[in-house]
């Protein structure tokens, strides 16, 4: 007979609920605090590099937008360096933040960012990584958050030696992966979480 056990159950999942917005964009909600939300602003001043924007839409497998859906992401400034006081290799932009957050739109779903183009970074290896930024994709119905990169369709060199990229088995997937220059400055990243066009999710 098999004893029943009645500790250590296994805690009901937890998604991020209707409350993410109110947590990390109060202002957005239309809670005024601490003087405005953060991750709005990636720069503090001028910036070096050239100052790209990102904007896109999360869909979900039906091809419908995830219009309560919030994306952060993660960056190097112009040169590679990350803002960190663990940064080794020279002086980050004291201008740029490396870090934002954005919800999508209630009315269409898209994100924005307005940032900079990152420089390379190196690989432990010594090799380089492509120009890219690390992004997490959190909304009601998903468990835990989502974390992809965005590289760049226009460092086409970079991108056949990333070190990431040159590892994806399905390499007719890695389009999934990069953000489309629409004009000037400006760059296109849809995310879809389910479907013929699923973008590429990393296991962090």
């Amino acid at each position: 007979m098999v004893q029943k056990l009645d500790y250590l159950r296994e805690s009901p999942s937890q998604t991020a609920g209707p409350y993410v917005h109110i947590g990390c964009m109060p202002n957005f909600t239309g809670i005024d605090i601490y003087g405005g939300d953060l991750g709005t602003s990636m720069k503090t001043g001028p910036v070096q590099g050239a100052e790209i924007a990102i904007t896109g839409i999360v869909y979900d497998g039906t091809g419908t937008p995830l219009r309560d859906a919030m994306v952060e992401i993660w960056q190097p400034d112009a040169a590679g360096l990350f803002p960190s006081a663990n940064e080794t290799r020279g002086h980050p932009d004291p201008n740029f933040v490396g870090w934002g957050r954005s919800p999508g739109d209630m009315t269409t779903g898209e994100f924005r960012f307005e940032t900079v183009k990152p420089g390379a970074v190196p690989w432990p290896d010594g090799r380089m990584q492509a120009p890219h930024i690390t992004a997490w994709i959190v909304a009601r119905g998903i468990n835990i958050g989502l974390h992809t990169r965005i590289y760049f369709e226009d460092e086409e060199d970079a991108n056949a030696a990333d070190p990431i990229l040159t590892r994806i088995e399905h390499q007719n997937r890695i389009p999934t992966l990069l953000a489309r220059k629409t004009n000037g400055g400006e760059y296109r990243f849809d995310i879809h979480l389910q479907g013929p066009h699923e973008t590429i999710f990393f296991d962090i």
